[in-house]
């Protein structure tokens, strides 16, 4: 009796847990998905891009591949509105996961900087995987900081070229 009170104890938990994972997201972080989206499906199916709000996972039926996109890990990009040396560049974390393989995380920058080893795109799974847009830009007043949780990108999905090495990850 005691064995049986908890299995079935565990049998509940493992339910509860599997339900927490598929509601991660809060109520307003759904609507203004959902209203991105529609505003944007005009450009995804003209343009070819793929739009992820920060902590969005997805599965790109297209491209048979899960994209979760993890967060921002620099944003050095020049604020609105001040003057700068340098544009600056944001690397966003992007989790990817094909329908046959393990899971990588590659981090595509929003330039191109091989010196820097920043890379706008990366192959994976026979597709060229290029970062195309990161919003919003940084304030003057509130810094990369304030950004945190609101960041939106755009990735474009290719097939890829047959010139490149096979296996490779970068491109």
């Amino acid at each position: 009796m005691f064995h049986q009170a908890i299995i079935f104890s565990l049998g509940l938990l493992t339910l509860a847990g599997c339900n927490a994972q598929k509601n991660t997201k809060t109520p307003e972080q759904t609507t203004g998905t959902t209203t991105n989206m529609k505003e944007n499906k005009s450009s995804e199916q003209k343009e070819g891009i793929v739009y992820f709000s920060q902590g969005e996972n997805k599965f790109v039926k297209d491209y048979e591949m899960n994209v979760t996109f993890q967060g921002i890990s620099e944003d050095s990009r020049c604020p609105e509105g001040v003057n700068c040396i340098w544009a600056g560049v944001a690397i966003a974390q992007i989790e990817l996961m094909g329908t046959y393989s393990r899971p990588i995380v590659v981090s595509l920058a929003t330039t191109e900087n091989a010196g820097r080893n920043y890379h706008q795109s990366a192959v994976y799974n026979g597709y060229t995987i290029s970062l195309e847009e990161v919003t919003p830009f940084p304030k003057s007043e509130g810094g990369a900081k304030a950004l945190e949780g609101k960041y939106r990108i755009g990735i474009k999905f290719a097939k890829k070229n047959n010139s490149e090495k096979p296996g490779s990850t970068r491109k």
